[in-house]
């Protein structure tokens, strides 16, 4: 998956989570939070936005999992655009991101 699809889908999941009932904003916050903590474990402080999109093409049954574990009377904490709200803001980390982009590597001299 190319890094323009999955930074749309991420984007996307962090909008539905701004846009959703003050109700549940409080348990959905909850989720992300786990979630990015989660990543953080999985993929440590160090990471590129590739390792992170290629982490998001793999398994992601964690992320019902977890979710479901955290929130089980509360299905919408179970949307994968919860999950991809996480990978959005686990972005903001990675080593060659900034600004809301990818930064291109400079060749080597």
């Amino acid at each position: 998956m190319p890094f323009e699809t999955a930074i749309e889908q991420w984007r996307e999941g962090e909008r539905v989570l701004a846009a959703a009932p003050a109700a549940e904003q409080a348990a959905l916050l909850r989720v992300e939070e786990a979630l990015v903590a989660e990543l953080r474990r999985r993929l440590g402080g160090s990471f590129t936005v590739d390792e992170l999109v290629e982490h998001y093409e793999q398994d992601s049954s964690w992320c019902m999992e977890l979710a479901l574990r955290l929130e089980p009377e509360l299905p919408q904490a179970w949307d994968a655009r919860v999950a991809d709200a996480a990978y959005g803001r686990y972005v903001r980390g990675a080593v060659d991101f900034a600004g809301g982009r990818r930064l291109q590597r400079q060749p080597r001299r």
